[in-house]
Parts: structure tokens; sequence; C-alpha cells
């Protein structure tokens, strides 16, 4: 196994696993952080122009907060990645805002509304406000999801993930935390800070980047599965684990309350086989989940196919 030997520490409920690569200088592109937005109300974005009101998380090294832009009272939520002085840090961030630029038309993802460069050299991204959390916090607050909701929400995800495929743009750590709602019920796509633009060739996402409980067997082990994974079918992977998490209320590969173990965790997703829906699932439910968890990557189904399955269109009149 290649990360054995890289155990991260078991207090984090969803350790994550860093990308190192080598660090070299990342000269910053000349009116990058310029972004003519009305709705904020002016051409170029400050710090000064936002007024923090709260805390919304942390997550891949930065801290999101509820902010109001001072001349418009319109409310955002702003995303500061800290210590971008570090080139791996910075080039991390452009890449992310570079993503969220090219995904401003997809409904399913995340609105990006602009950036900017704070004194301290840490860069923040400004993005609507999905006000009413993600599916993780839904999960704890309110329990366990229906099949029609899960229908719902695979639907909108998969929208959101066949956009960016079809871009060559790999998300690389959908989880429920990373996915977002709003006050109308609408499911976006959020957090691109380990994102990857894929070349043509899959060498181009081969890293250890994201939250590892839900990486796929590829990504832990590539020597097992040809030496390379594609990044798009890990975010199959990823979705899968994180509906059968919705429906049955824990991780898939872990008891109810039990604690997650980075070296557990590897074994169980590389070695077991994968988990199965109860017995309450309907069958087009299990056969959905069942083609996300294919052990081999080229078995699993693509964003674009998974749309087309029978567990998403039995609800819709259309199909």
């Amino acid at each position: 196994m290649a990360l054995v030997h890289r155990r991260r520490h078991p207090n984090l409920r969803l350790p994550e696993i860093s990308d190192h690569r080598p660090r070299f200088s990342v000269p910053l592109p000349p009116n990058i952080y310029k972004q003519s937005s009305s709705s904020a109300g002016c051409d170029t974005l400050s710090p000064g122009d936002f007024e923090k009101l709260a805390v919304l998380g942390h997550g891949n090294g930065g801290t999101v907060y509820k902010v109001r832009h001072k001349v418009t009272s319109t409310i955002y939520a702003l995303k500061v990645n800290h210590n971008d002085s570090d080139p791996t840090t910075r080039r991390r961030t452009l890449a992310e805002i570079n993503i969220l630029r090219r995904a401003t038309d997809c409904p399913n993802i995340v609105k990006f509304h602009g950036s900017f460069e704070k004194p301290t050299g840490d860069i923040a991204i400004l993005m609507e406000l999905m006000d009413s959390g993600s599916l993780e916090t839904a999960l704890k607050t309110n329990g366990t999801f229906s099949e029609t909701k899960l229908a719902t929400v695979a639907r909108e995800v998969l929208n959101g993930l066949s956009y960016l495929h079809a871009r060559n743009i790999a998300h690389r750590d959908i989880k429920p935390s990373n996915i977002l709602v709003n006050n109308k019920n609408e499911v976006k796509i959020a957090d691109f800070g380990v994102s990857k633009s894929m070349g043509r060739t899959l060498e181009a996402c081969n890293s250890y980047v994201g939250t590892c409980a839900y990486m796929s067997p590829e990504r832990f082990d590539p020597e097992a599965y040809g030496g390379n994974y594609n990044g798009f079918s890990a975010d199959i992977w990823s979705l899968g684990l994180t509906l059968f998490e919705l429906y049955v209320g824990h991780f898939p590969f872990l008891q109810s309350g039990q604690r997650p173990d980075w070296a557990m965790l590897m074994c169980a997703i590389c070695f077991s086989d994968p988990p199965s829906l109860p017995d309450t699932a309907s069958l087009e439910f299990q056969d959905f989940v069942e083609c996300c968890l294919k052990k081999e990557s080229g078995e699993r189904w693509t964003a674009a196919q998974l749309l087309t399955h029978p567990f998403l269109c039995k609800e819709m009149d259309s199909c």
C-alpha cells in the first residue's frame, strides 16, 4: 500500500491528507482579484467593503464568514484562505478562483461574486450565501433523509458534477459538508479548494487530497488499479458514500457512533466489499448506489449516465 506510513491523527472526524508537491514561486496574474460585480455595487472588491457577521465554518485551510456589503447591505459568504504567502497554498487558491469563475453559469454550483487580497496576504473569495447550511448539518439536525429527498439531492449534485466533468474539472472532495442548501431548497456543490482542472491524461489528477473517508479505492492504492485513477469516477464514488450516509445516518464503513481511524478506513475501503444498503431501501435506490460504489473505477456509471437512472426518474413525470 502506498500510503500506510502517512497515518493522520485519529481525533479528527474525517481526517484529510495533504497534497505534497514541489514548492515553487507562483506569480500573481495581473488584475486577478479585480472582479466586476454589480451585485456588490463596486468594480473592485476590498476588505473594507464588508462587515463580518458570523463564522460559518472552517475547512481546507480557510474560514468562511457571513458578511454584509456595507453599501448595498447584501449578505454573502466570504471564504478567507489563510497562509496564502505559501506558494503551494497560493497556487491552490488561484486554481479555486479560476474554477469558480468557469462555473458561474451552473445553477448547482455555489455562485462566485469576486475575490480580493487582504493586507496580510490572505486571499478572500466572495460567494453567494447558502443560508440553510450543509447536508451534514441537516443530517445532524433533522435526521436521516427519505428516498424522495435523496433523489432530489442526487439529481442536483449530478447536474453540477456533469457540468464540471464536461469541462475536465474533478471536484475531489464530495461529501455532506460540501453540499449546501439555500432557503429555496436549491442544492449546490461548494468548496473547490482541492479541485483539479484535469489535462488530457489522468496523470494530471494523481494526488492524495481531500477527505480520506470519501476517497475511492484507487486513490489509496493506485498501483492496484493500473497506476492512475479517474478523478471523475472518484467523484461518483464519493457521491455514493454521501447518499448512503444520509440514508442510514452514519458513515457506511463505520458502525453508528464508531470513531474513525485513518488506517482502518483505508483498509475497509480498499479490501472490503462495497457497503450494501439495508433492506428498507428500494431496489432502485440500492441499484443506484451500487452503480456509484463499484470497486473498479471503469465500472462506475458517469454523472451523465446516473442522471438517467430509474431512481432519479421514478419521481419525474417526464421520465
